[in-house]
């Protein structure tokens, strides 16, 4: 029988395969129902920066307009937006000690993040709460004209160093879009910084415009399976190339889909849009066409059939991706 045990991030995981941070990992039933079907480990759903932000300044203005609390002094504004924080980050430490008593998978907290403020020192709660690692998930949309690029990614830089700076026994990963002007720096630049793992990719809101009422409409949540094609050239560019773990997100949906990107040389697949659409018990048919993948080919272990289609570290990928292109479109041999 094949083992599909697999490390990532220095975590031992049973198999590959992640419930990623979704509403799936919100709820300590949840978490336990997704460990009996299978996953190797679950990201808890992220704690969401702006999120606090908005219910905190909701609040503020409510207070403001009410001359019974409001006064020229800041301290009742300022209990109201340290309870508001309290309280939310009281929540999702609950969740995570909660987790850690009920399963034996590792529990991966994700903070999702926009700026390096001071409420990223949070993470030091996460790590005590019990968290087996820690994901960043820097979701910020370059569509500002005024900032240049180097200034966006400096954010990630920042962000990165302070929590590093805060989070010391437990292993860091970031969670990252792939709109940069070179992804393949910045990627092998952040794995530098002392991350543990980079996760392929974040998937933005995506916009689409009713004709007819002329009015703004969601594409939908959800992820197509084509979406996986864009994560698979840039793991196999990038396998081997970083300081890092690699795991593939974005367009998983079969156990197909999940053997190219442990091929192309990921450490592990994070998957949320396919249990969505087809059920939990997804979770062990992937793992399931896995293990029948590994015995039909005699692999016995991850490791040996992991990035075995990654790109050679001397190869000219530029080259090599652009003879990709002539050869399919002008049937060069």
């Amino acid at each position: 029988m094949a083992d599909l045990t697999t490390r990532y991030m220095g975590l031992s995981l049973r198999n590959p395969l992640i419930a990623g941070s979704s509403g799936l990992t919100s709820s300590i039933d949840n978490i336990v129902e997704l460990e009996k079907a299978g996953a190797g480990a679950v990201v808890l759903k992220s704690l969401f920066e702006e999120q606090i932000a908005i219910e905190a300044n909701a609040s503020l203005k409510k207070a403001e307009n009410n001359d019974l609390i409001y006064t020229g002094k800041s301290e009742a504004l300022d209990y109201i937006d340290l309870k508001i924080r309290e309280e939310t980050l009281s929540g999702y430490l609950g969740l995570i000690r909660e987790a850690k008593q009920r399963t034996v998978i590792p529990v991966i907290a994700s903070i999702n993040c926009v700026t390096s403020s001071d409420w990223i020192t949070f993470a030091t709660e996460v790590e005590k709460a019990g968290a087996d690692a820690l994901e960043l998930n820097i979701a910020i949309m370059h569509a500002d004209h005024e900032i240049g690029s180097e200034e966006v990614e400096a954010r990630y830089f920042e962000i990165v160093s302070k929590v590093l700076s805060t989070v010391k026994n437990i292993p860091v990963a970031v969670k990252i879009s792939p709109y940069f002007t070179n992804l393949a720096h910045m990627v092998i630049k952040l794995s530098e910084t002392g991350i543990k793992g980079i996760v392929m990719f974040n998937r933005f809101y995506s916009p689409d415009i009713d004709i007819n009422t002329l009015t703004e409409k969601s594409t939908g949540t959800l992820s197509n399976p084509s979406e996986a094609a864009n994560v698979l050239r840039w793991m196999t560019i990038l396998a081997g190339r970083t300081g890092c773990d690699l795991a593939a997100s974005t367009g998983i949906h079969d156990g197909t889909a999940m053997i190219k990107q442990l091929l192309a040389g990921a450490s592990a697949v994070q998957v949320v849009s396919s249990i969505y659409r087809n059920g939990i018990e997804v979770i062990s048919s992937m793992t399931g066409d896995l293990e029948k993948y590994m015995e039909k080919n005699r692999y016995n272990y991850i490791d040996q059939l992991k990035g075995k289609l990654k790109r050679d570290e001397n190869s000219n990928v530029a080259a090599f991706e652009r003879i990709q292109f002539m050869k399919y479109f002008s049937e060069i041999v």
